[in-house]
């Protein structure tokens, strides 16, 4: 069903020349409207000293991260981060070494891989223990701990 569904949706008769045409036009409009609404690259780069990938967007600011962060780059070598290069529409960014690719506006939503990956991310994030978080759980244990749910009637 939803084979045919996507049959119907992107199937298209191409054996008139003018329509081919018509359809590369409305592409070539969807991908110009892409470059301009979002956020899209102009240079990428791995700074040794600071362990941050960064890149250069075409508006003047320059978004960077960690590469533990993003899905495939966590145990790279500094050789293999510096071995990247960006899409020609800018919109995506790529390190054919390390079989990792990245959109440019996913990147700067702070989404570094899959859905599993960013859940692993979060979950992790959730066991770090700070100064504030230890002395929450502390107030709380003299409280009694955590209040117990209400059960329902």
């Amino acid at each position: 069903m939803a084979n045919k569904q996507w049959q119907q949706q992107w199937s298209f008769d191409f054996t008139d020349d003018a329509a081919l045409d018509a359809e590369i036009a409305e592409a070539e409009a969807r991908a110009i409207a892409l470059v301009e609404a979002g956020p899209c690259a102009e240079a990428v780069w791995y700074n040794p000293e600071r362990q941050l990938i960064e890149i250069q967007l075409k508006n003047g600011a320059i978004f960077a991260f960690p590469p533990h962060l993003a899905q495939g780059l966590g145990n790279a070598s500094p050789r293999e981060l510096e071995d990247v290069w960006l899409g020609a529409d800018g919109l995506s960014v790529h390190w054919d070494r390390l079989d990792a690719d990245f959109s440019i506006p996913g990147l700067v939503q702070g989404i570094f891989g899959t859905k599993a990956w960013m859940a692993e991310l979060g979950r992790k994030g959730g066991q770090k223990s700070s100064v504030a978080k230890q002395q929450a759980a502390r107030a709380n244990g003299k409280k009694g701990g955590r209040p117990k749910k209400a059960k329902p009637l």
